[in-house]
């Protein structure tokens, strides 16, 4: 990423710019630091204007303490007003939590689209996610970021081959790089409480899609309706929705078939 917007708070973000029309600003969720858009940020530009970019603490972006989702809002502001004052915003996974952020603290957004969610919805699970949340917190505290992804993936039912796995694949240490940021989307998703009454606000039409059921081994430990749970809460609370399930896909959205509903939805 070569370009450098600069935050309220004066970190500079990166980001990239690609092709011409109305402009789309796509967010970034878990452990990302803005590559796994960049192949839906190619897609999409043949019809808008898209800014993909590195959440803060994330890839190239600064990462100025103390941390507050309103300093992130602030980041996805200074975008908008980059790219000329309102944009529509994608955003998938934690992403699309910190989107619905932004709208209800009254961003220039004009539409918003999110993907998998993960709103915790249902006792059963809370046991699970609370304990999980004390457990990063302690881990962060004592700068222990490869427990943070370890605890990551125990939380969504990862099996211990597969975190063994992952300790001999290249990209692990990247991974252990930005496992510093499961704190913060914990604080994105408001400890993974819905915060029903701020969505509310929301005004503008919102696109909720969600994976079909959630079979990856990965998510074990989470039942199959985890997402689909959770978008149903967002739709209830936000007066203008629209409720798209994509079968057949993982927590990772083929950019082909993301960049096809969205092209759909902002051309509306």
């Amino acid at each position: 990423m070569t370009l450098r917007v600069t935050s309220a708070d004066g970190t500079r973000i990166a980001y990239d710019r690609k092709g011409t029309g109305p402009a789309v600003i796509l967010v970034g969720g878990t452990l990302d630091d803005g590559a796994e858009n960049a192949p839906l940020a190619r897609l999409l530009a043949n019809h808008f204007t898209v800014y993909n970019y590195a959440r803060r603490g994330r890839g190239a972006s600064g990462n100025t303490p103390p941390y507050a989702v309103a300093r992130e809002v602030e980041d996805l502001d200074a975008l908008i007003a980059t790219a000329g004052g309102s944009a529509h915003v994608y955003g998938a996974s934690s992403g699309g939590a910190l989107a619905l952020e932004a709208a209800a603290a009254g961003s220039a957004i004009d539409k918003i689209a999110v993907w998998d969610v993960p709103y915790v919805i249902g006792d059963d699970l809370w046991p699970r996610f609370n304990q999980y949340i004390a457990d990063t917190d302690e881990a962060y505290k004592a700068g222990r970021d490869e427990e943070l992804l370890e605890l990551f993936m125990r939380l969504t039912g990862g099996p211990d081959a597969d975190i063994a796995a992952g300790k001999q694949h290249p990209l692990w240490a990247s991974s252990v790089a930005l496992a510093h940021t499961l704190v913060k989307d914990t604080v994105i998703m408001s400890g993974y409480k819905i915060p029903t009454n701020r969505l509310a606000r929301i005004t503008q039409s919102v696109l909720v899609t969600t994976e079909g059921p959630a079979t990856e081994p990965q998510f074990a430990g989470l039942p199959t309706d985890f997402f689909d749970r959770s978008a149903k809460a967002i739709t209830a609370a936000i007066a203008q929705t629209e409720r798209h399930t994509l079968d057949g896909q993982g927590h990772v959205v083929a950019p082909e078939l993301m960049a096809r509903v969205l092209r759909t939805f902002f051309n509306q």
